[in-house]
């Protein structure tokens, strides 16, 4: 859609979109105050400003909104509304080995019980490998470090789909 289009969208509509952009209520509500944008750089700039004022449980909301990397049951039935995007995102995972697959399942479980979310990464562009890499990477962080590093993942993810969103 247009941002025209967009800047007209019902408060129900615009909520629902903004929402598959990023899944934290607070952000979502602070951009429907901002309505209408001028620009595209207005509308990044302001969702860049929103996200960063957020605090740990609109990040930890933001993250339910994901599929974990590779669980392609998940992308189906829960994240139905989002799975086409995220599908896309995380597209190189179906190319991947079993042995790839069953890694990125295990770390995938271990960051889970160590972080108590699951691992987020912008996977656009990214292989299966190059995912997992990242996760054994960022495994021994603290806890600190890696709830920072999910949300500047999460920012990137909401460009992606702001972007989508607006073609």
């Amino acid at each position: 859609m247009t941002l025209e289009t967009f800047n007209h969208l019902s408060n129900e509509a615009l909520e629902e979109q903004l929402t598959h952009c990023c899944g934290s209520s607070t952000w979502v509500k602070g951009m429907m105050k901002h309505v209408p944008f001028q620009t595209q750089e207005e509308l990044f700039n302001r969702a860049d400003q929103i996200w960063l004022s957020t605090y740990e449980n609109d990040w930890r909301e933001a993250f339910l909104h994901h599929p974990k990397i590779g669980d392609i049951e998940s992308l189906q039935k829960k994240f139905a509304s989002t799975a086409k995007w995220a599908e896309g995102e995380q597209g190189a995972v179906k190319q991947a080995s079993q042995q790839i697959i069953e890694e990125l399942a295990e770390g995938n479980r271990l960051y889970e019980q160590k972080f108590g979310f699951i691992f987020i990464v912008c996977a656009t562009g990214k292989s299966a490998e190059e995912m997992l890499a990242l996760l054994k990477a960022r495994l021994p962080n603290s806890m600190e470090e890696e709830l920072k590093t999910a949300m500047l993942e999460q920012q990137k993810i909401t460009h992606i789909r702001l972007q989508k969103l607006l073609v």
